[in-house]
């Protein structure tokens, strides 16, 4: 029997890595701007594919996220929509000092499934020739914020109130104009992308003159300080890995 002894010890050394391994691995808890949601579902696997860690994921807006935190809420990560939510948290001990970074940077876009429906230019706001203009919350999306800012830049806010339909974020906002229950309405340019070309209907890629620009940020909350898994997750966001995806999604990389 001594010359399987080697291999013995082999495959007993083998176990005692692969336990310690399953060990270090954690599940880490996320909270996404919804804006963000399809960017993050590919990015999920590579993450767990690479470091062994789990991912369990929320997804809505960033003002809802914001509250939730204040009142305990169990994240160890905010991927925010702004640059704002998270510099407070870090302002009010609720995240990391120093670990809020620019993931990317949102365009704003004014989207119909209708094709045709949109011109490359957004003259179809003034036209009046629809009844439901949709968008995210503006006190708690900043793409709703956005798009209010471009209405009233372009002259058109008081004109085309009446006709506002307001998603609780800006993944509710997108299925309102996607099931017809509004003609257009402005979302995140990443939700109607794919492969860096508009996937469906028609759009008008707001200019970036006509809104406060969208730095996206993401920063590790107190709860989770140390937490390797958490502390990772935030290193792979902005590698080159996550970045090339993002960047596929009509973000702009800061």
């Amino acid at each position: 029997m001594k010359p399987f002894r080697p291999l013995i010890r082999l495959l007993a050394l083998a176990g005692l890595a692969l336990a310690t391994v399953a060990a270090q691995a954690e599940e880490v808890s996320i909270a996404v701007a919804a804006n963000f949601t399809a960017p993050i579902q590919k990015i999920i696997p590579a993450f767990e594919a690479a470091t062994g860690h789990k991912v369990v994921l929320s997804t809505g807006s960033t003002g809802k996220f914001y509250a939730q935190i204040k009142a305990g809420g169990p994240f160890d990560v905010l991927i925010a929509a702004d640059d704002e939510t998270p510099a407070k948290l870090e302002k009010e001990g609720l995240g990391v000092a120093g670990t809020a970074r620019t993931y990317a940077i949102g365009k704003l876009v004014l989207w119909s499934a209708k094709p045709g429906f949109v011109d490359d230019k957004g003259e179809v706001l003034k036209s009046g020739k629809f009844e439901h203009l949709a968008f995210a919350d503006p006190k708690l999306a900043p793409y709703g914020a956005a798009g209010v800012e471009v209405l009233k830049k372009l002259g058109v806010h008081d004109a085309l109130q009446p006709r506002f339909v307001v998603g609780e974020n800006i993944t509710q906002a997108y299925q309102f104009i996607a099931t017809g229950n509004a003609e257009l309405g402005f979302v995140a340019l990443s939700q109607v992308t794919r492969d860096g070309k508009i996937a469906e209907g028609s759009a008008w890629v707001v200019p970036s003159s006509l809104y406060t620009q969208i730095r996206q940020d993401a920063v590790l909350l107190s709860s989770a300080k140390g937490k390797p898994g958490a502390e990772a997750l935030l290193a792979f966001l902005k590698g080159p890995q996550a970045q090339a995806v993002i960047k596929s999604f009509g973000y702009d990389l800061p």
